[in-house]
């Protein structure tokens, strides 16, 4: 159960909570239960949540949020910590409400976009699970192309924690939409085939030149994409747009553990000391992006701001 910052930070940190506007959405909630048991722990909690995962914007931007709408509720009078406690509730409910309509309004954009596509690539996975509410990101794009006609996705698995095979293609099943799984490295032949029409994933960090940081192997599908004249579009809500990181080279990258790419739970694949480079992402260039879809519409672009 995450009934405390700290329980919600190591869900964030072993990816049991994952997807950055999910993870936006979590840590809000957290950090308003945290304030509402104790009323001096809105800046370690903060803290806390904050450094669970350094890649996605989203959760310090949510986080950003409920401090101060706390701090502004406190402000003054007698009774200070429970309107605080109050105010940073409200502005979690505010944040999970703003992202579930976000995820329908990128899913029409994106579908508006791509009107025509109908065999679609997608790694990670950017549906519900990762984004709350119904649809997602790129998943929600998917879905509302599928209501336009017949689509075929084809998602990536998306190593290490191959979240493309165990929840993306669960997703698209549920849903009723058509879908096959590849492994990571098929998937640039795949395009090079022409058996793609478009790529569409998510982002966990935009940078204000429009670089784009997303799940690791994003970057490969990208330039596969361009080399084949495919569009590749990149669904996310304008909360994952950082005007203040200039390029995608100042986007820390977070290295995960060894062993999530030596054993597949309990199996060893490898040799068990074998060193091992584990980049949770990767930094697509924004000259490889066709188009950014948020809830307000389609960018060519990220906006400089």
């Amino acid at each position: 159960m995450l009934d405390s910052a700290a329980a919600a930070a190591e869900a964030i940190r072993r990816l049991a909570v994952r997807g950055a506007p999910l993870i936006g959405v979590v840590a809000a909630c957290a950090l308003a239960v945290e304030l509402e048991r104790d009323a001096g722990a809105l800046e370690p909690a903060a803290a806390l949540l904050r450094g669970a995962r350094p890649t996605a914007v989203n959760l310090a931007w949510a986080v950003d949020r409920v401090v101060a709408a706390a701090r502004s509720g406190g402000s003054g009078a007698a009774g200070a910590a429970a309107a605080a406690a109050a105010a940073a509730r409200g502005e979690a409910e505010a944040i999970k409400a703003e992202q579930e309509a976000a995820n329908l309004a990128i899913g029409e954009h994106g579908a508006a976009l791509l009107e025509g596509a109908r065999r679609v690539l997608t790694h990670c996975n950017t549906g519900a699970l990762a984004c709350g509410g119904e649809g997602g990101t790129a998943l929600a794009v998917i879905a509302a192309m599928s209501t336009r006609g017949p689509v075929e996705v084809v998602a990536s698995e998306t190593r290490p924690l191959l979240q493309g095979a165990r929840l993306t293609v669960w997703e698209l099943s549920r849903a009723g939409i058509r879908c096959s799984l590849c492994v990571d490295g098929a998937a640039a032949g795949l395009i090079a085939r022409g058996e793609i029409d478009a790529v569409v994933v998510g982002a966990d960090r935009i940078a204000a030149n429009g670089d784009v940081a997303n799940k690791v192997g994003t970057y490969a599908h990208a330039l596969a994409a361009n080399a084949a004249g495919v569009p590749f579009v990149v669904a996310a809500p304008e909360s994952t747009l950082d005007p203040a990181t200039r390029t995608g080279a100042e986007i820390v990258i977070e290295e995960r553990d060894a062993d999530e790419v030596r054993r597949l739970g309990d199996t060893l694949l490898t040799l068990p000391d074998v060193p091992v480079r584990n980049p949770a992402f990767d930094i697509t260039p924004a000259d490889l992006v066709t188009a950014i879809v948020t809830e307000r519409g389609v960018r060519e672009r990220a906006p400089q701001r």
